[in-house]
């Protein structure tokens, strides 16, 4: 592969959190060894490395939330923390020589596919070149916060930062705050927020359904009966899996699951909360699933507390002192913390990535991301995606839908290795199949219910969201199907 390019590969993965990370076992699996992942910061970690909110963790238990291949670690939660995950992917890439691949501090702005050498040319912040016949994002949906369009935005005088970016020097003790956004970060941060601040005023769009969370640590003798016996904490992650598809299913329209999880989200609601009217406000008017589902046993008690308002009307505007609400009334705050999510269906934004022709993704995006497995879009050859479009769950692990997806470039790789050819391109009629049914058994599932959620694009099409269990992805992806891609000659 010759070049005037500063640095070439057989491959290049943008991001290092779970999908770059598992990208990079996966290929050495395969015999690939030439391979590059660029890092924008100083650490692996991705959203984990990102996301450091009080009260950050995760929604997924710890022993399905971990690759496969180091399923063994010494969790200390059911639920893992944040600092516990960034230590496993910190652990994972110590462990199988990632480290040494990376290229830390490099931003990659955009991409260019070269056809006449079959290769993808990446650009840096840098201005430094680097060149590849594979290209794959492992950027994720998770990672570009979301800022609301609030008028005034500009003009509040006080401290304001979003979950992502949180400002861990500002002290919150004895302050008046706004939080504006009632999502799954939100859920996660507001109650110890709510323990330390003055008061807390709470802005919500619309409530979500609200379960259980079955947290605790795993006690020592856990712990040493499944290093005693490894095959205790598979079986572990096997009934955590089995769970995880009977719940998915309630989100394809078996009524019977959607009923019993809406009655356990509704016994929840009733007992922790004893206000009538508090209770109607924090009750949602949309199916279960629509919007992300929440896990939580402290964010209904949080509701209740004495220092703490939920206000269900609309914001207006910020003026300099605080939060106006379309009633009129001005609740002025020392802070404002958004947790408003991500712009989770801009995906690979804001890179510029051209194909065949120059063809620019966003443009072929601007109605709605889409390709064909979540994995390969038509006219940009040999790119791939990780944690791609129709990829994320209403209930399962995003780390086992990411390892059947890094099974599947691993063996595209092999494949034109093995074979020669320059390129694959997926074929139209093979993404349009795809995406026509996915948005088929999408219009029958709880993702595009009367909500609106990071799941869907302006116009209600789900972009993000698998329709099927992981099972079913996997069963798809187990191998490349070269019969739906048309296949670039060698290179000379």
């Amino acid at each position: 592969m010759t070049s005037s390019a500063r640095g070439s590969s057989t491959v290049a993965i943008i991001g290092t959190g779970f999908g770059g990370l598992g990208m990079a076992w996966h290929l050495q699996q395969a015999g690939i060894t030439s391979f590059t992942l660029f890092e924008k910061s100083d650490e692996v970690g991705g959203t984990w490395r990102e996301n450091r909110y009080p009260g950050a963790g995760c929604d997924v238990p710890s022993h399905l939330y971990s690759f496969s291949f180091e399923s063994h670690y010494p969790w200390a939660w059911r639920y893992a923390k944040q600092t516990e995950i960034l230590d496993y992917q910190r652990h994972v890439a110590r462990k199988y020589g990632i480290y040494p691949k990376v290229r830390f501090g490099c931003e990659v702005v955009g991409a260019d596919f070269d056809a006449a050498r079959g290769l993808w040319v990446l650009r840096l912040a840098s201005g430094e070149e680097h060149e590849a016949r594979f290209l794959v994002s492992a950027v994720g949906q998770l990672h570009r916060p979301a800022y609301p369009k609030i008028p005034g935005g500009n003009r509040f005088a006080g401290k304001s930062f979003h979950s992502a970016h949180w400002d861990p020097d500002y002290d919150l003790r004895g302050k008046t705050v706004a939080v504006i956004g009632t999502g799954a970060s939100a859920v996660q941060f507001v109650p110890p927020v709510a323990q330390q601040v003055k008061q807390l005023y709470l802005y919500q769009r619309t409530p979500g359904w609200t379960l259980p969370k079955v947290e605790a640590p795993i006690p020592a003798w856990q712990r040493r009966l499944m290093n005693a016996l490894p095959f205790v904490e598979r079986l572990d992650r096997l009934r955590i899996f089995a769970l995880l598809e009977l719940l998915a299913l309630g989100l394809m329209g078996n009524k019977l699951v959607e009923w019993t999880l809406q009655k356990v989200a509704a016994f929840q609601l009733w007992r922790q909360v004893r206000d009538p009217e508090l209770r109607r406000q924090l009750t949602p008017d949309f199916p279960v699933g629509c919007k992300r589902i929440l896990l939580s046993n402290e964010w209904y008690p949080t509701m209740c507390r004495d220092n703490v308002e939920l206000v269900s009307e609309a914001v207006q505007e910020l003026t300099e002192t605080g939060v106006r609400t379309a009633d009129g009334k001005l609740r002025e705050v020392d802070a404002v913390i958004y947790g408003t999510g991500f712009a989770a269906t801009e995906l690979l934004a804001p890179m510029r990535i051209r194909g065949l022709g120059g063809r620019e993704l966003r443009e072929e995006w601007k109605a709605g991301a889409e390709a064909y497995l979540g994995i390969s879009v038509k006219g940009f050859p040999n790119l791939c995606m990780l944690y791609g479009p129709n990829t994320n769950l209403g209930s399962g692990s995003i780390i086992y839908m990411l390892e059947c997806q890094q099974r599947y470039v691993a063996g595209l790789v092999r494949a034109q290795q093995d074979a020669g050819w320059a390129w694959a391109d997926v074929r139209p009629e093979a993404q349009a199949e795809f995406n026509a049914e996915l948005q088929q058994r999408s219009a029958e599932s709880a993702f595009e219910g009367s909500c609106q959620s990071w799941y869907k694009t302006a116009d209600g099409r789900n972009t993000n969201n698998w329709v099927g269990t992981m099972s079913e992805f996997r069963r798809r992806t187990v191998a490349p199907d070269l019969d739906q891609y048309q296949l670039g000659p060698a290179s000379a």
